[in-house]
């Protein structure tokens, strides 16, 4: 956005925006936009997570995508296959069906009447992983990368394996991903959320059974991470982590790897850096519009 006059600019919010996938499985969306986006198109920013729009994310959401959206930009919080108010089931982290959603998603975003054509993709951790995955897929509407506390390297660098040893955490998050992911969905948007509950718990699995089957670098591990091949990503990406945090080591891999990336690494944990801790926070947000902006 080149005018700045006019900001902020008044905005449309949709709770519940419905993307059929070529299988038929519908997955949930939430958009602000500008008002005038029908007849001034403009990009769009995709976060495409499991963790609950309407309740594990609703306050972090609130307070970050309305403001790109009053600056100029169509934001879109997309919960994945089988997780929030989504249909479907979801088999595992990372897998290529979910590379392949979020792919169907931005270009579905690409071809709507308020979009410009063009989309970035946003996230943290989750969000900053699948970010890069899909990037290496090189979708032609997107154009830049916001990656967050991530990794490139899934067996190496994340929560299941360190100097080829297995990590507590195996079990601590694969815990914590059946309390999301075993959720119902929201009534108040999907009517047949019962069906839908009963379909997840069904057919919910234990992801540290499936993690641990895989004790060494194998194609599982390999698939998805991107450090196997750093060419394919073509979007320009940002990186952003943490002293506090231990996804810190891609910053500086990407930066290395990638013409153009950049990277920024500052005193806080695990968090989007305007809500950091222990501080001192960032302005974030703006730093973001920049690179939106480029």
């Amino acid at each position: 956005m080149e005018n700045t006059s006019n900001l902020p600019l008044p905005l449309v919010e949709d709770p519940d925006v419905g993307i059929t996938l070529s299988d038929g499985c519908r997955l949930s969306a939430r958009i602000w936009r500008p008002q005038n986006a029908d007849a001034e198109p403009v990009p769009a920013i995709l976060e495409y997570l499991p963790y609950r729009k309407r309740d594990g994310t609703t306050a972090r959401d609130a307070l970050t995508h309305p403001w790109f959206a009053e600056r100029g930009y169509a934001c879109v919080r997309v919960d994945m296959r089988g997780n929030g108010d989504s249909h479907g089931i979801m088999e595992d982290e990372y897998t290529p069906r979910e590379q392949a959603d979020c792919i169907e998603v931005i270009n579905w975003l690409a071809s709507q009447p308020w979009c410009s054509g063009s989309v970035g993709m946003m996230g943290i951790s989750w969000g900053g992983f699948n970010g890069l995955q899909v990037a290496a897929h090189d979708p032609e509407p997107l154009k830049a990368v916001i990656t967050l506390c991530s990794t490139v390297d899934r067996f190496a660098d994340d929560i299941h394996y360190k100097g080829g040893c297995l990590l507590n955490e195996n079990l601590g998050w694969g815990a914590t991903m059946w309390a999301y992911s075993s959720r119902a969905p929201d009534p108040a948007l999907r009517p047949d959320w019962r069906e839908m509950w009963l379909e997840r718990l069904k057919a919910e699995p234990f992801l540290p059974s499936l993690w641990l089957r895989h004790q060494t670098r194998d194609t599982y591990w390999k698939q998805g991470s991107v450090i196997e091949d750093y060419s394919a990503i073509k979007a320009k990406v940002l990186a952003i982590g943490g002293w506090g945090d231990a996804y810190k080591n891609a910053v500086p891999q990407l930066v290395e790897a990638l013409p153009g990336a950049k990277g920024i690494v500052g005193p806080w944990v695990h968090k989007y850096p305007h809500f950091a801790i222990p501080e001192p926070r960032i302005g974030f947000l703006q730093e973001a519009l920049r690179w939106w902006d480029q």
